[in-house]
């Protein structure tokens, strides 16, 4: 679609979900061959640097909903991607990324980066760096305020 057929939506959450599903999809075009999700990809590259962490934990970290990440997760668990053990409290599960997923992450890794590359390419370093900025303070306001604001 050409920018010139983009409306300009007045809704910050309208905006933000039509650049999630535009760039999903554009990441999930390139995983496809990898057969992986963007979602998991972020959650393979979250537990690569986060270590082993509570699925409650993980669900902070990236602002997901508990149904969600629990289909997710059982999804990347089938696969062998993902380790998991319960906690002291039954229903406390701790996660770490398995071989299998490191290797699956090495897989991704070159797609991800090129997609990333041509974005950044596109809308230029400054505005790169901008953008990740807002994404974080918006998240963290978010996350942190929530229904107070």
């Amino acid at each position: 679609m050409s920018e010139s057929l983009l409306p300009t939506l007045p809704c910050m959450c309208g905006s933000f979900r039509r650049i999630s599903r535009a760039l999903t999809q554009m990441y999930e075009n390139a995983l496809r061959p990898l057969k992986l999700r963007a979602t998991q990809l972020t959650i393979l590259q979250v537990l690569s640097r986060a270590g082993e962490v509570s699925q409650g934990q993980l669900g902070e970290m990236l602002a997901m909903d508990s149904t969600s990440l629990t289909r997710t997760l059982a999804i990347m668990v089938r696969q062998g991607w993902i380790s998991g053990r319960r906690g002291k409290d039954r229903r406390e599960r701790w996660l770490r990324l398995s071989g299998t997923g490191e290797a699956q992450l090495r897989r991704a890794l070159p797609v991800w980066e090129k997609v990333q590359s041509r974005l950044r390419r596109e809308v230029g370093e400054q505005a790169w760096n901008d953008l990740l900025q807002v994404t974080r303070q918006m998240t963290s306001l978010i996350t942190t305020k929530g229904d107070s604001l």
